[in-house]
């Protein structure tokens, strides 16, 4: 087919809308991340899995039962299983196949070796580079083809951070070649680098505030670019392209611990965080340079388990309040609650919400409408220590952390 000069310039622009809608879709930019899926939103973009359960649960596929201590979630790339542990105080990455079979490990760096000791951040894979940060504040690239670092930097000592009580707990934010993080401190409060050779892109003093075990959110806002973060006392939004302050909002628990990652949807963002303080909707203006409180819900206080938005209701457990909950979107009102099982994480898959609690209980729960229904369980008796990690769904297969083992669920039709 020919196309007239007029034609062909029709057709361009057509392209570039439609690629333009295909990427931004769903209102957040497409990053590189590791955490909680795809869109750091705890939802796995897959199909044809169970909708039901066996009484004793789905059919283990294989556990690895020789990882070093830690929380930290499995990570699938390149064909292969990467996932961190402590051993003898030292952070190191296990790299297994896909049938859970051990080839390798190489060390990273120092972890957290007194309180709750163990890894904490879930390693981000793009290509063969490994980025991880460690709770001790090294931020470190690393190659996982031989082990070898290719840079590193002291997020305490390079950029006036400090560490906080148990340990820099950071899921790192991947976007392009850029890596966003929060050292915590006074003049780099967050800071942008560059991912292939850690050269600082820009600084941000933020509030100044020391860093509160986030794992930041970026979203595209009417096309501008906005990273959303929680800080010791305030939650702050920046312009990514510069790390300019647009917004701040005072938020504090009793603790300054915020290890939920934001949700954004329907130009608003819902932050939440355990010890009584709860949870809050904040709206964004048009051009997200500023915030206006929505609602605000105490007794929805998850503490680090995540938080599903699943057809314009809120899913996830709360801290103090020991309960499971579903919360109506628009006005923050809880429609169902339940104490079946124990409070714990969740993710989701397939129109499922896949729940792993803290005394060692998975369960599958449909959501229905502001409500919901465990429809499955099991118990998980391997591994050891504080059932804490996040689960994670891969080509039909449910993986299960659990301290030193690693255990693969078939959970496909």
């Amino acid at each position: 087919m020919h196309y007239t000069p007029v034609q062909f310039r029709y057709v361009q622009q057509l392209l570039l809308v439609v690629g333009f809608l295909m990427f931004s879709c769903n209102g957040n930019t497409q990053i590189h991340n590791t955490w909680r899926g795809p869109d750091r939103d705890g939802v796995y973009h897959e199909t044809g899995l169970l909708t039901s359960w066996p009484e004793d649960g789905p059919k283990m596929a294989w556990a690895f039962e020789e990882l070093g201590i830690g929380f930290s979630s499995p990570v699938i790339a390149n064909g292969k299983i990467y996932v961190t542990g402590m051993e003898d105080e030292m952070g190191y990455v296990y790299i297994l196949s896909m049938e859970g079979k051990f080839i390798k490990k190489y060390p990273y760096g120092e972890e957290e070796a007194d309180n709750y000791p163990g890894t904490r951040s879930t390693p981000n894979i793009i290509g063969n580079l490994m980025y991880m940060a460690t709770s001790k504040g090294k931020l470190v690239c690393m190659d996982i083809t031989n082990g070898n670092i290719v840079w590193s930097k002291d997020l305490f000592s390079d950029f006036d951070g400090s560490n906080i009580r148990w340990g820099l707990t950071e899921n790192l934010l991947i976007e392009g070649e850029v890596i966003y993080v929060a050292p915590g401190g006074e003049t780099n409060n967050v800071v942008a680098l560059n991912r292939n050779t850690g050269a600082q892109i820009w600084s941000s003093k933020g509030k100044g505030e020391r860093s509160a075990y986030n794992s930041p959110l970026l979203i595209n806002h009417n096309g501008n670019r906005i990273l959303v973060t929680m800080m010791g006392t305030h939650i702050l939004g920046m312009r990514a392209d510069d790390g300019t302050l647009l917004w701040s909002y005072p938020y504090k628990n009793r603790h300054n611990i915020y290890p939920n990652t934001p949700i954004y949807h329907d130009n608003s963002l819902f932050l939440f965080s355990g010890y009584g303080k709860g949870s809050i909707r904040l709206a964004l203006n048009h051009d997200g340079s500023e915030v206006t409180k929505l609602w605000e819900n105490e007794t929805f206080d998850n503490q680090m388990g995540g938080v599903i938005l699943h057809e314009g209701y809120l899913y996830g457990s709360g801290h103090r309040n020991r309960r499971w909950f579903a919360v109506d979107w628009e006005s923050g009102e809880i429609k169902h609650e339940s104490r079946e099982i124990d409070k714990g994480t969740v993710i989701a898959a397939d129109g499922m919400l896949y729940a792993y609690t803290e005394r060692g209980e998975l369960a599958l729960i449909k959501p229905k409408q502001g409500s919901f229904e465990i429809v499955g369980t099991a118990e998980v008796t391997l591994g050891s220590d504080q059932h804490w990690a996040h689960l994670v769904i891969h080509d039909g297969i449910l993986y299960v952390r659990h301290g030193n083992a690693l255990m693969a669920y078939n959970i496909r039709k």
